[in-house]
């Protein structure tokens, strides 16, 4: 494809030299240039890419965008654009075939639940005869075909070039989650977006945003931008999550109609009749479409959140009840979202995701409503991350459970020490006894918390305290398999080593 074909859809762009050269590839990364590459020099928070064009071009970059023609190259064409993630989005979409032009595109913002949805909408249009790829935390996957994930939601060239190829896979429609940072980076500009579910927001990424009105900000663009109705698709909606706070100005800034879901008896998606158990959730289900009685193994009211999303998802894009049911009924587990590891012990251990306050409050919130015995919470805070989040979460945690193991998350390049201080700052108002590990051999009397730096021990710490009865919930990493420490990414996964603790545990 040559140069002058991938601007036909980028207006306001100035170009100087041949606009003929053939374009084989795309990035915004000078190592990844190769000869018949296009090189995308952006601004970014650390670098600029306009320092990098050189590089870029000894190893072999044909051609380049920017927006500071200072940096231009001589010899070689260059386009300069007004902004270079924005034309970056469209440029990839239009190299990979615009594979989200055709296929309905689902996408989910907000801070918790947005995997959990995903699985539960792939579900619904697998029922409906739509097989659909998953674009998310975890992986890009449709059916046998998996893409691991560099980021909830990549650079714009690798979410393309993901797009086509699923789509070459056979997918035939797209559920992706849509992080705030993507928004703002633009990184999902370029694709068609069908509908947009806006989950929550709670505090987090705040070390980037800054704030919650700047985090706000960046995830109302997908409503507000993204949502338009234009020539490729004309029916875009909006499923908005109104018992969130921040529900009401989601809503207000779409450029599209919005259907609204919540436990409250004014909005379009809503449940009735709901009961809660350890079997899951059911109930009977309220649309604009009319009613239908469904029954969940999913837990508690936070996942009820997520199937109300899922359901209103299933509204907008038209498809029957009867395979908005089908999907819900038949979608069990998520990766790390509540995820039981199975045992011999009487104990239930639940691994999850929860990694901020409200996340944590809500898991912990479901299990009490579970819990016949005593809950042992094992937790840590990431590194190089929001600190402000630390204490709210070791308050959290220390006053809804029996016994708090403060450990280590990913503490990347901080001191973890310093990190479960700043955690503990949260659980002294509390008053609650701090006991040293070397203390906790059998079992505990009083409800507590202690300080274990070392993960693998912090779990195998809470097993061997855990009694018949009790629930054991491991939260923060979920899915991840790994652990990092410094900058060394080491294999590390709560399922196994919550596995290898039961094994080593005496009866």
């Amino acid at each position: 494809m040559t140069l002058h074909e991938l601007l036909k859809n980028l207006p306001d762009s100035e170009t100087h030299g041949n606009m003929d050269v053939c374009i084989n590839s795309l990035t915004c990364d000078s190592r990844a240039a190769q000869p018949g590459a296009l090189f995308f020099a952006l601004r970014g928070s650390q670098a600029d890419g306009h320092s990098y064009i050189n590089k870029a071009v000894e190893a072999g970059a044909t051609a380049v965008i920017l927006e500071d023609a200072a940096f231009a190259p001589a010899g070689l064409p260059w386009v300069r654009v007004t902004d270079g993630r924005a034309a970056m989005g469209s440029i990839a979409a239009h190299f990979n075939g615009d594979p989200t032009a055709t296929k309905p595109l689902i996408g989910i913002t907000g801070t918790n639940g947005k995997t959990t949805t995903t699985y539960l909408i792939e579900a619904i249009l697998a029922a409906a005869g739509q097989p659909a790829a998953v674009l998310g935390t975890i992986s890009y996957r449709f059916g046998t075909k998996c893409i691991g994930a560099s980021h909830t939601t990549p650079e714009s060239t690798e979410l393309q070039s993901a797009f086509r190829e699923l789509s070459d896979a056979g997918a035939g429609a797209f559920v992706m989650e849509v992080s705030s940072h993507a928004l703002e980076q633009k990184r999902v500009d370029g694709c068609h977006f069908d509908v947009g579910i806006f989950s929550n927001l709670t505090r987090d990424h705040l070390d980037y945003h800054g704030d919650m009105e700047q985090y706000l900000a960046a995830k109302i663009r997908l409503f507000s931008e993204l949502l338009k109705p234009d020539d490729v698709k004309t029916n875009r909606m909006a499923a908005v999550n109104m018992d969130d706070p921040y529900g009401v100005r989601v809503k207000a800034a779409a450029s599209c109609p919005v259907i609204t879901f919540g436990m409250g008896s004014d909005w379009d998606v809503r449940p009735e009749e709901v009961h809660l158990s350890v079997r899951g959730i059911s109930g009977v289900m309220h649309t604009p479409k009319g009613e239908f009685p469904f029954a969940s193994a999913l837990l508690g009211r936070f996942n009820l959140s997520n199937i109300l999303a899922a359901v209103a998802a299933g509204v907008a894009l038209g498809l029957p009840l009867t395979a908005i049911k089908a999907g819900i009924e038949g979608h069990n587990t998520v990766p790390g979202r509540m995820e039981k590891v199975e045992n011999h012990h009487g104990i239930t251990c639940l691994v999850d995701y929860a990694h901020t306050g409200d996340a944590l409050e809500n898991v912990l919130a479901t299990v009490k409503e579970i819990a016949t015995s005593r809950i042992i919470t094992v937790f840590g805070c990431g590194g190089d991350r929001d600190n402000g989040k630390r204490p709210i979460m070791g308050n959290i945690a220390a006053s809804m459970s029996d016994l708090a193991v403060v450990t280590s998350d990913n503490p990347r390049t901080e001191d973890p020490l310093v990190i479960l201080k700043q955690i503990r700052a949260g659980i002294t108002p509390l008053s609650l006894r701090e006991y040293r590990p070397d203390e906790l051999t059998e079992s505990f009397e009083e409800k507590g918390f202690t300080l274990l730096e070392n993960r693998h021990e912090a779990i195998r710490l809470a097993i061997r305290l855990a009694h018949p009865g009790d629930i054991v919930l491991l939260a923060g990493k979920g899915h991840e398999d790994y652990q990092i420490i410094g900058t060394m990414k080491q294999h590390f996964d709560d399922r196994e080593e919550a596995a290898a603790a039961f094994t080593e545990k005496i009866v």
